[in-house]
């Protein structure tokens, strides 16, 4: 059975105004369940994550600033969010999401978390609407805990995942591939083990050759035995802060990709949500539904 980790406090209220689409995290689950693609049983609420797995990964200082709401103004306002105590708890509940996702990944080929891709949080810094790093943690978390030897993390989000390179540069055990928009944020790059860079107005064919020429080379030489799937839907041409040129149609392409190649060596897939800004909500959702009902179609 597909398993999806969803907590209604994943739709945090932020103040009026901000740009940060939040409804995105309730309006997709009742998507996929209106249109039966998933049913109440598929969804699983997760438990906040246990803080030595937060400081597996990040400074123990750090963590203890973001408990304690002591981040400067200048920190805070490189996360883009308003800090309170509601928020920090999403983050920690969030982290539980996709490390739980994890093990039913390893269950069943396939899991996902409503929430997560975080990739821009550092070891000792939150950045882009980003405080914890849950690709990083659940990472870390299989591997410590003997669950995985090798994992791969592949960042299609249309911005580079910066933190999660910056957090295992000088791991072996842990490849990162990002493949991402050249001119977009973060305006400094880290180095992940590959980064693929894209030139404003991408579109479908040229993307999807990059990637299957990529992802083949990487699987082959890398050999994974765990796949932590980063699927922001912001490469869309409607996006309004992704700058590439991708359809509907080459989203639905790109996550059949990765789905189809670790389906066939047999490599689980623990999928987190990523970015995705356009400007009707209805393409936003429309977009990161593809992936759950691929997985349906393909695993179930």
């Amino acid at each position: 059975m597909l398993k999806i980790a969803y907590s209604p406090l994943y739709c945090h209220p932020l103040p009026e105004g901000h740009r940060f689409p939040m409804e995105k995290y309730t309006l997709l689950p009742e998507q996929l369940l209106y249109e039966g693609t998933i049913h109440p049983e598929n969804l699983f609420e997760p438990e906040p994550l246990e803080e030595k797995w937060i400081v597996n990964t990040h400074c123990s200082e750090y963590f203890k600033k973001l408990k304690t709401l002591s981040l400067s103004k200048a920190e805070i306002r490189a996360t883009g969010f308003p800090l309170s105590s509601e928020l920090i708890d999403r983050e920690i509940l969030i982290m539980g999401g996709s490390v739980q996702a994890g093990l039913f990944a390893l269950e069943h080929g396939i899991a996902f978390n409503i929430a997560g891709g975080t990739h821009h949080a550092f070891t000792d810094r939150g950045e882009g609407f980003c405080l914890l790093n849950d690709i990083a943690i659940t990472s870390n978390y299989l591997l410590n805990n003997n669950l995985s030897n090798r994992v791969l993390v592949v960042d299609l989000d249309v911005h580079q995942g910066n933190g999660t390179a910056e957090i295992f540069q000088n791991d072996p055990r842990v490849f990162t591939f990002s493949m991402h928009g050249a001119k977009n944020y973060p305006h400094r790059k880290e180095k992940s083990d590959l980064d693929i860079e894209l030139p404003d107005g991408c579109g479908d064919e040229f993307y999807l050759y990059s990637l299957e020429n990529s992802l083949i080379e990487v699987l082959k030489r890398f050999e994974p035995d765990f796949i932590i799937y980063q699927s922001g839907v912001d490469p869309l041409k409607s996006d309004k802060l992704g700058r590439l040129g991708l359809s509907m149609e080459g989203i639905h392409l790109r996550d059949k990709m990765v789905l189809s190649l670790a389906k066939q060596q047999n490599v689980p897939v623990m999928g987190c949500m990523g970015g995705g800004y356009s400007p009707r909500i209805k393409d936003v959702i429309d977009a990161h539904a593809q992936v759950y009902r691929l997985a349906q179609e393909m695993y179930f």
